[in-house]
Formats: C-alpha cells, structure tokens, sequence
C-alpha cells in the first residue's frame, strides 16, 4: 500500500479532502502539523471537531502537552509507528498536513554519506540549544552554511546539530556533502493549486473565524493553565500574535490583520517547500467530491 499525501499550504482544504480520499481508500490518517499534536491548541489549529472526522481515526492529533517541547525526532518516532501499524493492517495512510519537514520526516531517511561523527562536540550544540534555545542554535548554523539553516527548521534540532557537527568535523557544509534523502516508501502527493488571490481570500475567511470561535480566549485559558508564553506551543501563527496584542492591548481587530499577514507570509514559505516534493500531483480547485475521485483514480491507476 503507497501512502497517499495531502500537503500544501494552510486554508487550502487539506483536512476534508483527506477524509474524502481515505473513506474511498480504506485509510486511516496521520496528522503531519507541527501544532495539532498539542491539547488544548484547538481554534487557532483548525483542529478537526468529531464531525469533519467522518468516522476516519486520525493519528499525532493532541500527544503532547502545550508546556511540553516536541521535536522533529519525537514526531519522526511516533508518526512512523503509526504508519507502519496502518500498513500492517492492509489499510492505507492518508499524511495529511501543511508541515513539510514533518512530513519527511516519516517518508525520508536521511543519510549524511561518509561524514564522520563526534559525540562531544554533538553534545556541546545539544547543551547550547538547552540553554539558549533553539532559534539561537538555528542562527550558529545560519552563519555557516546558510543554505542549509535554508532547509532545515529550527525545531529540527538533531538535524541543525549534525549539520554543525558536520561543519566542525570536516570544515565542510552539510549542503556540500554528499547526503540526502532516502525514501522509506513510494508514496504519491496532492496539494490543490489555488490561484494565490484565493488561496488569500480563504486564508482571510480562516483568520475571521479564528476571532469568531474565540481563539483570544483560547489563548488566555492557556495562559491561566500557565502554559509559559514561550512555550514552543504558543509559537503557532494565531497564538504568539494574540499574546502579543493582549500584552499591548490590541483590539481583535488589530490582533486579526496581523494573523492574517504573518499567514499569507506562512502559505509562501509552505508552497516554496512543497514545490520541490518529489512525485507532487498539482489538483485544480474543485469540490471536495471531486478532488478525492480524481486522487483515488490516481491512485488506483499507480497501484
């Protein structure tokens, strides 16, 4: 059974067109977003309700506590687990998300060829991200070899290590070694191809109802529970916003636009990422009926 793979950038219908697909391929689905794998961060997640489920299990949706960090490690282990008991039970995973980097992480080994390795100097770069965060050793690489703090996410913290320990050992960038990614299944990939004045629009209609279903409530409950304010939980786009605005005391309106500035900002950066997806199959924008017919047929022709 390939997986099957539903990615692209936010507000473009991912999560229902997931449902539709698995109910018509036997599959179950695993949630590929950095943020769903947190309880408690449900509004500005656009964390599926029971309903838009559609009686599909959904797998990596609220396993961590929003005080908790989560790394791409942790994701990488739990996800595959899913996956594999999916495929052992002759059903199909449906990856489903707008994380790329998580994404890859369950259809990706990476190998880094010949390079050599060092404990110390890995735990020096562990302990530097502990107790300057990880952003700080994000930048360490950023001023090394810039084209791969380019591919790698800051959360990606046994990845940004290794490139440093690469750098360090060899005097060498990672991105000029010779490594990459080995694919652990064969998969196919879909993303609709929305023209960007409408992918803006819905990302516009997405961010309203955010303010709508209450997420700067959300956001204090948080708070009040003390969930720290610099939780990687609440780096989400939706959630540091309105932290800050209730710390300079925005009105919603206010808190609104800059959401959905820092959103459309998000949506570039996640089409870049998923322009370069192997095997990435472009949908025309269609009812949801449609779009999962078109993808089975596909599927179906491929398998």
């Amino acid at each position: 059974m390939k997986p099957v793979c539903i990615c692209g950038p936010t507000a473009s219908g991912k999560s229902a067109l997931a449902v539709e697909v698995a109910k018509r391929l036997n599959g179950e689905i695993v949630s590929c977003d950095a943020f769903l794998v947190y309880r408690g961060l449900n509004v500005g997640t656009a964390k599926p309700s029971e309903a838009e489920m559609g009686g599909i299990p959904h797998y990596m949706i609220n396993v961590a506590e929003p005080d908790a960090p989560f790394s791409v490690s942790d994701f990488e282990r739990m996800a595959l687990a899913c996956v594999e008991d999916i495929l052992a039970r002759g059903k199909v995973p449906i990856l489903c998300g707008g994380t790329g980097f998580y994404m890859n992480a369950i259809l990706f080994r990476h190998s880094f060829g010949n390079a050599p390795a060092s404990d110390e100097i890995r735990k020096k770069y562990e302990e530097l991200a502990e107790r300057e965060g990880r952003e700080a050793l994000h930048a360490r690489l950023q001023a090394v070899d810039p084209e791969s703090a380019e591919a790698l996410h800051c959360n990606d913290v046994k990845r940004v290590v290794r490139a440093l320990e690469i750098y360090e050992l060899t005097g060498k960038k990672k991105s000029e070694q010779r490594d990459g990614a080995v694919p652990r299944y064969p998969y196919l990939a879909f993303s609709f191809d929305y023209p960007r004045a409408e992918l803006y629009q819905r990302i516009g209609v997405r961010c309203g109802k955010f303010m709508e279903e209450g997420l700067v409530e959300e956001v204090k409950g948080l708070l009040n529970r003390g969930v720290p304010e610099n939780a990687q939980s609440m780096q989400g786009i939706g959630y540091k916003e309105v932290v800050e605005g209730l710390k300079n005391g925005d009105n919603l309106s206010t808190m609104r636009d800059i959401i959905e500035k820092n959103t459309r900002n998000y949506a570039k950066r996640q089409l870049t990422f998923f322009k370069k997806m192997p095997n990435l199959r472009w949908l025309q924008p269609k009812p949801i009926e449609e779009a999962a017919e078109e993808v089975v047929t596909i599927y179906e022709n491929e398998n």
